[in-house]
This record gives structure tokens, C-alpha cells and sequence, in this order.
């Protein structure tokens, strides 16, 4: 009971205008993870490992590359790895995952920050999201200056996310997490990149955190001597199993007990490690019967805190833990502010980023007036041309084709890098994925608006098209659907693919819609063979010539045939819809038509990146089947 007490107290003393949390104890047994390896098998990642990390101290796992230290951490935070086998306790009872993501944050090695926005910015999107009504404005504006003091980020307060050094970033992606106080936090290496005095002030800061009432558990690559003996408890893999649990300094004697003499003013930390290479012989079976697998802690630190529990008799270990249960189970960790809420921080955030990235709206409101004036410059004057009605034709295409290819493009750039922004966000459960993607839609769509107006008024003047403000809305609105669902394709391709692939698949996608929507003019619809009927269906890009061709030439008079042209044979518009085939299009079909394909492209890119995110029972089935095929078949 004092132990709740005083961590919490700690908790409160640092922490005063967050929520308090209760302390969290991990412990592990058995746990065993393998990967497939095709026709070689599988390979055995953890073989039955077992351990604890309890509330109030700093935790390293260490290990050789490939040892299996990520994986543990990941396994442990819920965050990969589903087919791990073995039991997870929390506080002495059955982990429920789905709880204890709400109380734990895992912040990965790289150092993912939103850009554009200064560190105060971060801070006070990250609480509002976080904390939502849970504090006042003012006292969320304090909770951000004690963290920001705290990880000694006060300095950098209106520095823009850009400009902040590697060091300041580790800590700034910790000072994220820590908004709404979680209990538990998962680090993977937060050292890695650092010089040595950032690494240093970084494992200090997380000291004085798990201090704090906090368990803090992180995976780390070689540290110093002096960062080894911060350490309160140390968890060292090798080939899947623990050779070492227990305080840091004490791995020396441990390995003298196993005929193992580390040498003087040798970091124990690299001896460790290459003992566990086999540097110096194999002695693996050795430290791990020692140690057996982490059911034992050793050191000198572990069996005082042995010998202090068994000072305390059996009725008052079993209350604590009691209380422990009860307090967990009765704390609330749903602060967050509401769907409403949450799209509108978002959409805000998305607007700010994209105004303050000035070089990059510059570039595009440039490459529309450039676009359009070539393009209008190109189709000078032929809109009401008698002897250029095919031209006109080609104009309209032409027209699609640009806002095919202009709005899906920086998609494809930007949002494989956004969705490891959202993995980091999503999983720390910042928003809910619908609140995120609906801001996302809606963000976008009056720079699309803006600058599809800009467009169209340029090429729609220069083409001498009829002025008639219906024909011109009908005209906009077309181009407008054929933008946004251009847009909602890219990212239906990028939300699932790397930048590299994305940009190949993407403008390759586009290809079968620009042949379909032209297939089979002036031929006879009935010439047309039934499967290219059918994916003639599926081309948005044909609904929107249509929809053009329908809102600019039907329905207006005879054109004029210029003097210096001896015959124009499409003067008449009605007679040349008839000879293209398209005199039973109807404009508002085409216009539904293309808003349902949007709507399918922009769910369907939701549906696959929420099952990125978190995949259900029939998505998991699938990759395994996939796995199996890739390495059983294609593998051969």
C-alpha cells in the first residue's frame, strides 16, 4: 500500500495537472514466437522466455542483432506479432489487450513528428485529442509547460518540428506520449542516432520518469558503462532465450560465477554482448541455466527487493495487489475528446500544415496557370469553330487527363510517408481512423476546388467555350468529380503500397481507364466485345467525357464554318454526338455515376487502411495464405 502511495505521489509531484495513473507490474512466462521461413520451415524468433518489469523502474531489453529484443518488445506492447504464444500478467492477471493499449504508449525508433508546426503546436493538438475536456485550456497549457520542462524541450517551445535537432526529437516524441500520463511506455532503441551526451540527457529523462510511478521498457543497442548502471533492471537476449535478468553492474560477478572474467574499465554492456556472439566460447546453455530464462532475477538489486517482499508477510502482498487490480480496473483511460471534436483538431491541423508549406501551394497554383495556359493556348479559340470540333473533342480529354494525373500525383508522393505518421498516432489511440480519414477527405477538397476553378476558367476562356453559366457549372463540376476521384485512387494505391511501388503502380493504373473511356467512339457500341463492355463500366474517366460531352455540345445550334475552310463536316453538334455514339448519354447519370465511383474508391481506401492498421480474422487469413503461397510456390 505504501508503494501505491509513494508512486503516486511521485506521479503527482511531477505531473500535477494530469490524471493520475495506478502502478502497472508486467510479468511474462513461456512466451515463444515463430516466422515462416518457405520451404526451409519456420525459425523460432523467442524459445519460451519469461520475465517481469514492474512500476518505478527504467527497463532495458539488450541483446545481439537478431536476437529477438524487438520482437519481445513488440509482442509486450501489443503492437505486431498476434501468433506469439505464452501468457502476458498485468498486475497478476490476464492481460487484456485491448485495455491495456488504452494505458501503455509505445514510441518506435523513428523519430515521426508532424511538420509545419511549432513544438507548442504539437504539444497542444496532442493534448486536446488526448485529454479532450478533461482540462481546461489554461490547465493544458500548464500540463504542456511541465512536460516540455520536464524533458527540458522549454527552449524550443516555438521552434518549428523541422528544425529541431535528432535529440530533440527523441524527446519531443516521448513528451507526445506522456500528455494524458500513461503508466506504461514502450521505447525501440530511443538512443539510436544520438550522440553520447543525447543519449545520456534521453536515459536520464526516461530515469527520472519511471521514477515518476511509471514502467518504462525499452529495447537498446550497446550503451555506454555509465547508461548500462542507470538501469534498474536488465533483460538480455540471445537466439530467442534470457542469459541475464537483473541489475546492470551485476552482470560482472554473474558472468565471474560462470568462469567468465570481464576486463578492467571494460564497458560490461559490449562484454555482455560479445560474450553472448561467442566471442569468447559458448557459454550460452551456461547463462541460461543460471538464469532460466528470466523466472530469476540476479544481482544484488533484485534480492533486496526480494528480501524486502519476503520481510512483508503474505495478507499484505496479497492486499496490495488486490488494490492494485481494483484501482486499475476502476481507472478510466477514455479521455478522449469525441468524434466531432477529433475531425475538427484534425482538419484544422491538416489546413495550418498545407498553408505553412508555402513553396509547395506555390508550386501547384504555378503549374495550374501554366498547365492551363498551355493547354488553352494549345485549343485557342476553337470551342464555337465548326472545322474544329474533333479538336474540341481532344480538348475535353485532354482536360480529364489533367485532372487525372495532377491531383493524384502528390497523393502518391506524400501519403506512404503520412501512414507511418498514422500508425504511430493511431496505435497510441490519438483519434479514431474514421475522425482522420473523414478530416483528410474534407482538407483537401478546397485547394481542389480553388485551383480547379483557377484552371478551368483560364482553358474555358481561351477556348472561346460557350458563355453560359450553366454549361460552365456543368463544365466545373465535372472536372471537379473526375479531381477528387483521381485523388481518392491514388490514395486507395498509396494507402497500401511504399512510395517507390506507389508511384509505379499509380500512373500505370491510369492507363485501362484512359483506353476505356475512348474504346469503341464512332465505331458502334455493338461492335464492341461483352468483357470490354463490361470494364468500360468501371472507367470513371469515360462517365466524365461523356458528362463533358453532354453539358458542351448537346443541345446548342449549328457552328459556324470559318471562310478559308472549304467543307466542315461536324458544324452540326447533335449529328457529330450521333457519330461518336453518345447521343443516349445522359449528363446526370454520368455525374451520379462518378460520384458512386468516388465513393467506392474513398471506402474502399478506408476499409484496406484500417485493416492495415489493425487487420480482422478474414485479413489475417489472407496474408498467411499469401505468405504460404510466396514462400511455398513462388518460392520454388
Amino acid at each position: 500500500m505504501d508503494r501505491v502511495e509513494n508512486m503516486q505521489g511521485n506521479s503527482s509531484n511531477s505531473m500535477c495537472y494530469l490524471p493520475k495513473r495506478p502502478p502497472i507490474d508486467i510479468e511474462f512466462q513461456d512466451l515463444t514466437y515463430t516466422v515462416p521461413q518457405g520451404r526451409k520451415g519456420s525459425k523460432l524468433i523467442l524459445r519460451s522466455i519469461s520475465g517481469e518489469f514492474k512500476s518505478g523502474q527504467l527497463n532495458a531489453i539488450l541483446g545481439p542483432s537478431g536476437a529477438g529484443k524487438s520482437t519481445l518488445l513488440n509482442i509486450l506492447a501489443g503492437y505486431k506479432c498476434r501468433d506469439a504464444t505464452g501468457s502476458i500478467m498485468i498486475n497478476g492477471k490476464a492481460r487484456n489487450l485491448k485495455q491495456f493499449r488504452k494505458m501503455s504508449r509505445y514510441i518506435m525508433q523513428e523519430d515521426l513528428i508532424q511538420p509545419m508546426l511549432t513544438v507548442e503546436e504539437c504539444m497542444m493538438v496532442a493534448a486536446d485529442l488526448k485529454l479532450g475536456r478533461l482540462l481546461k485550456k489554461s490547465e493544458k497549457l500548464k500540463a504542456i509547460d511541465e512536460i516540455l520542462d520536464l524533458l527540458r524541450l522549454s527552449n524550443t517551445k516555438y521552434t518549428s518540428t523541422n528544425r529541431l535537432s535528432g535529440g530533440e526529437r527523441k524527446r519531443l516524441s516521448i513528451a507526445l506520449e506522456l500528455l494524458n500520463n500513461p503508466p506504461v511506455l514502450f521505447l525501440d532503441e530511443p538512443t539510436t542516432g544520438l550522440d553520447d551526451l543525447s543519449s545520456s540527457q534521453c536515459i536520464m529523462l526516461l530515469k527520472k520518469i519511471a521514477e515518476g510511478g511509471r514502467t518504462i521498457i525499452c529495447s537498446i543497442h550497446t550503451p555506454s558503462a555509465r547508461l548500462f548502471s542507470v538501469f534498474d533492471n536488465v533483460y538480455i537476449i540471445a537466439s530467442g532465450q534470457c542469459v541475464y535478468q537483473g541489475y546492470g553492474p551485476e552482470v560482472v560477478p554473474f558472468l565471474s560465477n560462470i568462469g567468465i572474467e570481464c576486463p578492467k574499465h571494460y564497458n560490461p554492456a559490449d562484454f555482455i554482448i560479445e560474450v553472448c556472439c561467442q566471442e569468447y566460447g559458448d557459454f550460452h546453455d551456461r547463462m541460461v541455466s543460471v538464469i532460466d530464462n528470466g523466472r530469476c532475477k540476479y544481482g544484488t538489486k533484485a534480492k533486496e527487493e526480494k528480501l524486502h517482499e519476503v520481510s512483508l508477510d503474505s495478507s499484505t502482498i496479497s492486499l496490495v495487489k488486490e488494490e492494485n487490480a481494483a484501482e486499475l480496473e476502476s481507472c478510466n483511460f477514455d479521455y478522449d475528446s469525441g468524434w466531432f471534436s477529433q475531425f475538427g483538431i484534425l482538419i484544422m491541423r491538416m489546413w495550418l500544415q498545407m498553408w505553412r508549406d508555402r513553396s509547395y501551394l506555390l508550386l501547384r497554383c504555378v503549374l495550374y496557370i501554366l498547365i492551363g495556359c498551355v493547354i488553352g493556348t494549345l485549343y485557342l479559340g476553337m470551342g464555337q469553330d465548326g472545322s474544329k470540333t474533333l479538336f474540341n473533342f481532344g480538348f475535353y480529354f485532354t482536360c480529364l487527363i489533367f485532372f487525372m494525373y495532377i491531383p493524384m500525383m502528390p497523393v502518391l508522393l506524400q501519403f506512404p510517408k503520412e501512414v507511418q505518421l498514422l500508425k504511430r498516432e493511431h496505435f497510441n489511440k490519438w483519434y479514431r481512423l474514421s475522425a482522420y480519414f473523414t478530416a483528410l477527405t474534407a482538407s483537401t477538397l478546397p485547394l481542389q476546388i480553388i485551383l480547379g476553378t483557377l484552371y478551368v476558367l483560364i482553358v474555358y476562356l481561351l477556348t472561346d467555350q460557350p458563355l453560359e453559366p450553366c454549361r460552365m457549372f456543368m463544365f466545373f463540376v465535372v472536372c471537379i468529380l473526375t479531381s477528387i476521384t483521381s485523388e481518392s485512387l491514388g490514395l486507395l494505391i498509396a494507402s497500401q503500397l511504399n512510395l517507390v511501388n506507389a508511384m509505379f503502380v499509380g500512373p500505370v493504373a491510369t492507363v485501362p481507364f484512359m483506353l476505356l473511356a475512348v474504346y469503341g467512339f464512332g465505331s458502334g457500341y455493338d461492335t464492341i466485345p461483352t468483357l470490354i463492355k463490361i470494364a468500360m463500366y468501371f472507367s470513371y474517366l469515360r462517365y466524365s467525357l461523356e458528362g463533358l460531352i453532354s453539358a458542351m455540345l448537346k443541345g446548342r445550334q449549328k457552328l459556324n464554318c470559318p471562310d478559308d475552310e472549304d467543307f466542315c463536316i461536324y458544324t452540326d453538334l447533335n449529328f457529330f454526338i450521333q457519330e461518336m455514339g453518345m447521343e443516349n448519354t445522359k449528363y446526370w447519370v454520368d455525374v451520379l455515376a462518378l460520384v458512386c465511383i468516388f465513393l467506392l474508391f474513398r471506402s474502399s481506401s478506408y476499409y484496406l487502411l484500417r485493416q492495415r492498421l489493425s487487420p480482422n480474422k478474414t485479413f489475417l487469413a489472407l496474408q498467411y495464405i499469401g505468405r504460404f503461397i510466396k514462400s511455398h510456390i513462388v518460392g520454388r
